[in-house]
């Protein structure tokens, strides 16, 4: 009986783990960036924009090329948000590998 005391032991203690990396997941911002930097996005955990920052070398530009790089800034912060979720994964399973398209309810 100790074996599966154990595995239930180890079950909690990841459950507890990915609670708390949940929440720190959701309250982790990133920005994301384009054209060099011109244009910046910062998502948070949720995927939500918290800040938009253009550069005033942009605003001489036409309306596309603003519109492209911010579409650009989004692209790279979520791209950056899901790489780090992936990492705390990664870090919290030690590596194991999970079935692919397998996602959390925070991804």
């Amino acid at each position: 009986m100790k074996g599966i005391n154990d595995l239930f032991q180890q079950a909690q203690g990841l459950q507890e783990k990915m609670a708390n990396m949940q929440e720190e997941l959701q309250r982790k911002e990133v920005t994301g960036e384009s054209g060099a930097g011109l244009v910046k996005v910062t998502l948070n955990g949720q995927h939500e924009a918290k800040s938009v920052s253009i550069d005033e070398d942009v605003f001489t530009e036409d309306r596309q090329v603003l519109e492209d790089l911010i579409a650009a800034a989004i692209t790279d912060a979520s791209r950056r948000l899901a790489a780090s979720q992936a990492e705390a994964m990664k870090n919290l399973t030690g590596g194991m590998s999970l079935p692919p398209g397998f996602k959390f309810p925070f991804q």
